[in-house]
């Protein structure tokens, strides 16, 4: 497999190797306050699709009060200035797979595999795709190094999806706080290299010292003022249900009404809901959505873990729209380079019969 050289000049503002749930980061910048608001017939066709799916009544009439900002417009032109707007028809879906799917081949003393041998077992998959996260960059992070990866995914016909990284914007204001904004924006640039278009980002969570009011508006100012970095530089920030104030939809779309930026979205992980009813959570968000991240089992409330119904998932995103990448994000105990083959024609045939 090729592994290029590092080169021993970094990049400005490295930073330390970032491993799930933890983080690094800062730069100021003013919050760029923007909507997009497609028409009202999009609207009354998700929250049809939204029923025929099989949401209850409360969850539709949720579903009104919490639409604070309008889904993602995907609204396509028929070239002569009428518009066709997109529906569950219109929907579009490609294939990659996130490298923390590889996590214990990644990491370690002397790992077994580098994103290198990663992205080719990507291309040996078939994939359009491939998602580089973050935590398995050598460090400190090179340019040489993003362009050599970028070069090789070229090469072997995979899009860089998008990456992700682990932060907490509900620090209050200090050097550690200051620290996750450089973090993010310290990977736009990185992602602007990789010609990757979206970054996932977390929230972070209430604690002792900030009680959830308080977090909900530190996450909020962050999240902003990164979209506003983000944006200048032509990449997406999506914000994914993970635990804090993203464990339920609810709380998820509390965030997404307030923030206000073209450049933000979610990432929407189909594993990370734990209600009686997941797949009434992410049909809420699926409008939202600019990345979806795939696990192969759910468990619903306080029931068992149970295989990820991928049909049920390709009907709610394609009632919703969407379009875009399908991220396999494999969990589970098996090897991954035998099992994620598997789960990746299982996805493509579900979501080519919904």
């Amino acid at each position: 497999m090729l592994h290029p050289p590092i080169d021993q000049q970094p990049l400005p503002n490295p930073g330390g190797r970032v491993p799930p749930g933890v983080s690094d980061p800062q730069v100021p910048a003013q919050h760029q306050r923007r909507d997009v608001r497609p028409t009202a017939c999009s609207r009354r066709r998700w929250l049809a699709g939204m029923a025929a799916g099989g949401l209850s009544a409360v969850s539709l009439v949720a579903a009104r009060r919490s639409a604070g900002i309008d889904p993602i417009d995907r609204t396509l032109s028929a070239g002569s200035g009428s518009p066709l707007q997109a529906s569950g028809n219109a929907a579009k879906f490609k294939f990659s797979l996130a490298a923390y799917s590889y996590r214990d081949l990644l990491t370690g003393a002397s790992p077994a595999l580098s994103l290198f041998d990663f992205v080719h077992d990507c291309a040996r998959m078939g994939l359009e795709g491939t998602e580089l996260t973050s935590y398995y960059f050598p460090q400190p992070v090179t340019r040489e190094y993003l362009c050599t990866l970028k070069q090789l995914c070229f090469k072997l016909g995979l899009d860089v999806s998008g990456t992700a990284v682990g932060n907490d914007f509900c620090l209050p204001p200090g050097s550690k706080r200051d620290e996750q904004l450089a973090h993010v924006k310290r990977w736009v640039d990185h992602a602007v290299l990789l010609g990757a278009p979206v970054i996932r980002i977390f929230s972070g969570g209430a604690s002792e010292q900030v009680p959830e009011e308080q977090a909900r508006r530190l996450a909020t100012e962050a999240i902003e003022e990164c979209c506003q970095y983000a944006g200048e530089h032509g990449v997406m920030l999506a914000l994914e249900n993970h635990g804090g104030l993203t464990s339920t939809a609810q709380g998820m779309l509390e965030l997404v009404r307030a923030v206000r930026s073209p450049w933000f979205g979610v990432n929407l992980d189909t594993g990370n809901f734990h209600s009686s009813d997941v797949y009434a959570e992410l049909a809420l968000l699926a409008p939202y959505a600019v990345n979806v991240q795939v696990k192969v089992v759910v468990q619903q409330g306080s029931g068992p873990r149970e295989p990820a119904d991928f049909r049920r998932l390709a009907h709610l995103l394609r009632d919703a729209g969407y379009r875009g990448y399908i991220v396999l994000e494999f969990e589970e105990a098996e090897d991954p380079r035998q099992a994620c083959p598997r789960y990746i024609d299982e996805l493509r045939a579900a979501f080519a019969s919904a």
